[in-house]
């Protein structure tokens, strides 16, 4: 399953993107869907992941109430809605598909064991 992520660029602090992670040439309608993100000098950390039904998903502490995940399998595609920007949030975000449950929740492990080339966020003024 090859994703391709999209929208990342430079925000000030308080501002907003939205980023797209697009799958190519398989349909993402089977796969849970997780954003990872990796700032320079420290480990990759989970942010969010929506389940395959799109009716459950998880947000890591310091970006609940902040961003918003969704999909649109329609056009293949999922969605991270990034509001209030802040500093921390700079860093190289990437999508990957990850486990579901048998109870339909997303758990932040890859299915898989390649990540793409993710997108740049840089939260600066």
């Amino acid at each position: 399953l090859q994703l391709v992520e999209s929208g990342g660029g430079l925000v000030q602090p308080g501002g907003s993107l939205r980023l797209s992670c697009v799958a190519s040439g398989y349909t993402l309608d089977y796969y849970t869907i997780g954003w990872f993100r990796q700032a320079p000098g420290k480990e990759r950390e989970g942010v969010s992941c929506i389940s395959v039904s799109g009716g459950n998903s998880w947000y890591a502490d310091p970006v609940k109430g902040r961003f918003t995940i969704s999909r649109d399998n329609a056009k293949n595609t999922v969605y991270l809605q990034m509001d209030r920007l802040e500093p921390e949030d700079t860093a190289v975000y990437t999508c990957v598909a990850v486990i579901e449950t048998a109870q339909g929740m997303c758990v932040m492990t890859p299915l898989f064991g390649t990540w793409g080339q993710g997108t740049q966020v840089t939260v600066s003024a």
